[in-house]
């Protein structure tokens, strides 16, 4: 998986990438923010047309701020690249330092060492972020495929050319199976066991017979 700084657009085209895509995301940030606080301070009755005179004066003024932002960022992370011959986080972090150095550098030198050292923290913590996402994501892929442990009693696949453990029927159990409801209607009937000699004994249950009645005279 590549680098957020790999997967963006090679240095030249950078810069009116990021221009454009912060353009347009400080004006769809600024429309929707204009539109609720001028729906929220226009009278009853005109809020609708308030809203949207709030969204037309005041949403391209944002994404102008934004694309002035993003542009400066990526002029000067492109100037890293060229003076530094490699793409590494380095380069947007002391991007981020200049671009807010830069923009308030009327305001003072305090002021602009303290946007300097905000706007470089700020990167650094977009770009720690950024590569520790990359790093679990990258561990999620590379995890092995979890084998399902054979239930007992099924046969377990081996290695590619050996034999399945087939588990071996027991020497109890019948070749046929037996019907469920073989014992109240007849059923299937086994064999007696044959004797060793010749004949072929039978054994009888045995019963109490009822006793004989007695007609001698006394």
């Amino acid at each position: 998986m590549g680098t957020p700084e790999t997967s963006r657009e090679p240095c030249p085209d950078r810069i009116l990438d990021d221009l454009g895509g912060a353009f347009g995301m400080g004006a769809v940030g600024g429309s929707a923010f204009h539109f609720l606080k001028g729906l929220y301070n226009s009278p009853k009755g005109e809020r609708f047309v308030g809203a949207s005179q709030a969204v037309r004066l005041n949403a391209p003024r944002v994404g102008g701020s934004f694309a002035v932002w993003g542009g400066l960022f990526s002029t000067f992370d492109c100037s890293m690249v060229y003076l530094r011959q490699k793409e590494d986080p380095w380069n947007s972090i002391f991007a981020g330092a200049a671009t807010g150095g830069f923009l308030t550098m009327r305001q003072g030198l305090a002021a602009s060492a303290r946007s300097a050292a905000f706007g470089g923290f700020l990167l650094a913590l977009i770009e720690g972020a950024g590569i520790m996402l990359n790093k679990v994501l990258s561990a999620q892929q590379q995890l092995p495929p979890i084998m399902d442990e054979p239930m007992p009693g099924y046969p377990s696949a081996g290695l590619p050319g050996q034999p399945m453990n087939l588990p071996s029927p027991s020497p109890d159990s019948d070749s046929v199976s037996k019907p469920w409801f073989g014992g109240f209607f007849g059923g299937e009937k086994k064999e007696e066991p044959k004797s060793s000699g010749g004949s072929e004994t039978k054994i009888l249950e045995s019963f109490d017979a009822p006793p004989v009645p007695n007609f001698d005279y006394k």
